[in-house]
């Protein structure tokens, strides 16, 4: 079986030519995408998040090579239309990412590929920094350390006076997939109350029944939050201006997600004028930031530069955690991840 496999900055060859030494069955051709500079491959990321597979071009020689290919596996590289037309014998799109934005699923999915994504790739590097941040930006770690490193003994913080534990606090989890899970768990050992909205939450969610967990829409949610934290997927602003506004004074907000969920300009105004207690932002508008980014003026605030998914094991474990995915769907058995489950139901699959 013929795999091309493409790699990138992030998620390097190598880590193929590891996964695949285990896995003979597989035929492994890699190619290189993207650039070896930072601010460079940032900025094709963000683009082909935000403009789609048609948006950059692709390796040179892909073409030609996915002529005979049976498995596509990529990361962030595009997989257009025309590349899965020049496809004939291609059978499935193996992603190492949740995002879909980088691949043509309807494209795919007219032609009877089966795509697998791999939302839990960087899922609990996620999650774990999202509660790291809870409790740096709650307990004011970077600001005493920062004085500490500039010679200052800092106690006077702005909410010194309202220093909380998480335990007994209600989190707020704004979407409850992958990350939300994994967020929700490690929160329920801190003994939080969890409030989660999420707009294709499944009522038969096993964890719902096993943890006090409670859905809710997501006015409720932004009022009833002292932490509301950001893990949803998509293109369009979610907390607008008017959903940030509903927040309490005493409570924080937490980015971990994408920056155009969110209207950062109400979320700044917010936090200027001292209607809610604090941030913590792992992901910005522009990467790295402008001198003039307006979230550095302010001393309620803990800036990251988007770390979350910057662990070994987030791109090392992928492709294996994607091969014995595709193992599953090859033994008539239902994926753990299936991006297009309208082609596995045409399969008998699921």
């Amino acid at each position: 079986m013929k795999i091309v496999a493409v790699g990138d900055p992030y998620l390097k060859s190598q880590y193929y030519v590891d996964c695949f030494a285990a896995h003979p069955e597989y035929d492994l051709t890699v190619f290189e995408f993207g650039s070896a500079d930072q601010q460079e491959m940032r900025h094709i990321f963000h683009t082909v998040e935000m403009n789609g597979p048609e948006a950059v071009p692709l390796p040179d020689g892909l073409m030609e090579a996915i002529e005979d290919a049976d498995v596509l596996m990529v990361h962030i590289c595009p997989v257009p239309r025309a590349l899965l037309e020049r496809g004939k014998k291609l059978r499935a799109v193996l992603s190492n990412r949740g995002g879909l934005e980088n691949i043509d699923m309807k494209a795919a999915t007219e032609r009877g590929i089966v795509v697998l994504n791999n939302p839990a790739h960087n899922a609990n590097g996620v999650a774990e920094l999202a509660v790291g941040l809870m409790i740096t930006e709650t307990r004011n770690l970077a600001r005493a350390h920062m004085g500490l490193m500039q010679g200052n003994w800092r106690e006077d913080f702005y909410n010194k006076d309202n220093i909380w534990e998480l335990r007994g606090k209600t989190v707020g989890l704004v979407g409850f997939g992958t990350i939300g899970h994994l967020v929700a768990e490690l929160l329920h050992v801190f003994g939080c109350k969890i409030l989660v909205n999420d707009i294709k939450i499944d009522p038969e969610d096993e964890m719902l029944a096993r943890l006090p967990i409670k859905v809710v829409d997501l006015p409720t949610l932004m009022r009833e939050s002292d932490i509301v934290s950001l893990h949803v997927r998509g293109s369009e602003m979610v907390l607008t201006r008017e959903m940030l506004s509903l927040m309490q004074p005493h409570a924080f907000f937490i980015n971990t997600a994408r920056a155009y969920l969110v209207d950062y300009e109400a979320l700044y105004e917010l936090l200027r004028d001292r209607k809610i207690m604090g941030a913590a932002i792992e992901v910005h508008p522009e990467e790295p930031l402008p001198p003039d980014y307006p979230f550095l003026g302010l001393d309620c605030v803990t800036l990251t530069t988007h770390r979350g998914g910057a662990t070994i094991n987030a791109y090392s474990d992928s492709p294996e955690m994607l091969v014995k995915d595709y193992a599953r769907y090859l033994a008539g058995q239902k994926p753990r991840f299936f991006a297009n489950p309208e082609v596995g139901r045409q399969k008998g699959v699921i």
